[in-house]
């Protein structure tokens, strides 16, 4: 063997002493050179179930260590990983299972899944018992991760990414986030999003840090953690509605988060205030900007001066990435001119899992990946948001589009039109209204709520049904939404 397989196996050679990640609910500990070593056993056990090069394999489970050790396995045999959103309702996993068309699933809980299946407690067991599988270094071009994000047509899509991806996600953030060998993130984000799978994990196995995983976000067992000076934690990444929690917290102290380099957030709009309130305790709250297409590429310095001149920027970018804001035509605008950015770098996902139509439309021919969120680059290089897709809306940090919940309710017997939107809420970021005009005056709102509750994850709920008259339309018959966004409600069901 030339070379080292992986980050992990570099480390296992470096330091393999060090301690490498830490499961707090279980308490179990792994050691550079015992990571290294399960995930070989894992690689052995996984190949044993008959997977190969280019097979999916997907985990319905939650927070776990055994869920970063087993994409690392699927990494290194050429298996691609496909983290699967335990929030969806039933009918939106299937859809993203007969897409994917796993060979296997790992789960954690107790229901029957109709496919070749082992639950996370078989693979741990497995895996003690298996002797490493040895792998040769791979093409790091090969894919590694499908991380399923929602479509404008309301269909799921899986962005594509390889191990060189994520490993210059790994490079950015490190960068960006001043992540080093002495580092220890406490990580509550769920582990099928890029958050809790990518950025939490990743850069710290790149430098040497120790991965420190939380069976999720609890706003009071979070400040305890982060405060415990024995885990000793130097980096937190959430998403705003989680800060806020945080902050609202009974258990709330400032005192408790001096340990941390920043509290990081991503993932939703975050308000002025709320970063500054952060910023006059003494505690840097750090913006950035990425996607699952791309990992995070844009962070605000960590510096709390520097915040406090833009408190709604979202940072810079590496160097190793190019962020542009064109016009329609593509063209780059002037310094502080809105348009749409876009963004190119070995970060870059490769394109929608068996999406040729999105792809094309997505990613440019001459590298460029479009997002279609509006931004501005002032003249130092500072990137700020201004807006984002044009219906899309972000719910505790998970995008939502609209017509995934107008498709539903269109199979409602009672409506005739609707049309959903999303709101400012001061919890959640953002929550959605659904408008809703009614075939006859005799209208179930339980019903409908009823109807959703099965047929859509939590988050996509709508807050508020609204019963209207009739939806403002453009000459064209287009739904305004622009006026239902600020419409005054008299009444709700």
């Amino acid at each position: 063997m030339a070379g080292p397989v992986d980050d992990v196996a570099c480390q296992a050679r470096l330091q393999p002493g060090r301690i490498a990640a830490i499961d707090l609910a279980s308490g179990q500990r792994w050691t550079y050179a015992e990571l290294d070593r399960d995930i070989g056993a894992c690689a052995r056990v996984i190949a044993g179930h008959g997977l190969r090069l280019g097979d999916r394999l997907a985990a319905f489970a939650h927070n776990h260590v055994l869920l970063a050790i087993l994409h690392a396995a699927c990494a290194r045999l050429g298996v691609i990983y496909v983290p699967l959103n335990w929030r969806l309702a039933e009918e939106e996993l299937a859809s993203i299972v007969a897409d994917a068309e796993p060979a296997l699933l790992i789960y954690d809980d107790d229901r029957e899944r109709g496919m070749s299946a082992l639950s996370l407690v078989e693979l741990g067991q497995a895996i003690t018992a298996a002797a490493p599988l040895e792998t040769e270094p791979h093409d790091g071009h090969r894919p590694s991760l499908i991380l399923y994000t929602s479509g404008t047509s309301g269909q799921p899509k899986g962005a594509l990414l390889s191990e060189r991806n994520l490993a210059e996600t790994a490079i950015n953030i490190g960068v960006l986030a001043r992540i080093g060998n002495a580092s220890r993130v406490l990580n509550d984000s769920p582990m099928f999003h890029v958050i809790g799978l990518v950025i939490n994990i990743r850069a710290y196995w790149l430098q040497g840090g120790t991965v420190l995983v939380s069976g999720g976000f609890d706003a009071a067992r979070t400040i305890a953690l982060i405060a415990d000076p024995e885990l000793g934690v130097t980096h937190y990444f959430c998403v705003p509605a989680m800060a806020a929690m945080l902050r609202q917290h009974a258990d709330f102290a400032a005192d408790k988060f001096r340990s941390l380099t920043a509290v990081f957030t991503g993932g939703a709009p975050n308000p002025a205030a709320e970063i500054i309130a952060w910023l006059d305790d003494g505690i840097a709250m750090v913006n950035g900007y990425g996607m699952s297409e791309n990992g995070t590429l844009i962070c605000m310095p960590v510096a709390i001066d520097e915040i406090r001149k833009r408190p709604t920027s979202a940072g810079v970018p590496t160097a190793r990435v190019e962020v542009r804001v064109v016009d329609q035509a593509d063209r780059p605008v002037p310094p502080g001119t809105p348009g749409e950015i876009q963004v190119r770098g070995p970060n870059l996902a490769s394109g929608y899992w068996r999406r040729p139509e999105e792809t094309a439309k997505t990613f440019l021919p001459d590298g460029w990946f479009v997002t279609g969120d509006i931004a501005t680059i002032d003249a130092e290089g500072f990137v700020t948001i201004a807006d984002r897709r044009k219906d899309m809306y972000i719910s505790g940090g998970e995008n939502v589009y609209p017509v995934e919940i107008e498709s539903v309710v269109a199979g409602f017997a009672g409506v005739a039109h609707c049309a959903a939107v999303g709101v400012p809420d001061a919890t959640w970021g953002e929550v959605g209204h659904l408008f809703v005009v009614a075939v006859s005056e005799v209208f179930d709102g339980d019903a409908l709520r009823d109807h959703l509750a099965t047929r859509l994850a939590r988050y996509k709920m709508p807050k508020r049904i609204i019963l209207i008259d009739e939806l403002p339309r453009n000459g064209a018959g287009k739904v305004q939404k622009n006026l239902l966004r600020t419409f005054e409600m008299p009444s709700a069901k």
